[in-house]
């Protein structure tokens, strides 16, 4: 069992629990993660209060940004042992994939190793505000070389 936290109905902090939950074995394509830190993201609290694009199923994971190190990996996973530190990039469906627990599997896709002098909390922090450019000027402006 593991601590993972939850809410099993919209509204403010007051509806998320911390549940005791069993983490399945990694599937063939996941990385399962020991979570050291987590990134607090304003569309967990949208998503929360049910003003996101995403609608939850309950109960519900939420969070899109964590870091830790690789506890197993599925058949099918390359690259990652036992160990690696690790970040996470978020993926498009947090109620699936949340963040918000001791142990969490991962689409390898979306995991990738961090170096050393970069804290846990510094690579659970970092990747939304990148993928939140990113999306603004290469996917909406449609910005490009020249």
């Amino acid at each position: 069992m593991t601590r993972v936290v939850r809410f099993h109905e919209y509204g403010e902090p007051d509806v998320l629990r911390i549940d005791d939950i069993e983490v399945q074995a990694p599937q063939e394509d996941e990385v399962q993660i020991a979570v050291k830190a987590i990134g607090l993201n304003r569309a967990e609290v949208m998503f929360r209060r049910n003003a996101y694009l995403q609608q939850a199923e309950f109960p519900s994971k939420l969070g899109y940004e964590a870091a830790g190190t690789v506890k197993a990996t599925g058949s099918k996973v390359e690259g990652f042992r036992e160990g690696d530190a690790v970040s996470i990039i978020p993926t498009l469906d947090m109620a699936r994939w949340g963040t918000y627990g001791e142990v969490i599997n991962i689409p390898a896709r979306h995991v990738v190793k961090h170096p050393a002098n970069l804290s846990f909390e510094q690579a659970a922090a970092s990747w939304m505000q990148y993928v939140t450019a990113w999306g603004a000027l290469i996917e909406q402006a449609k910005l490009s070389a020249g």
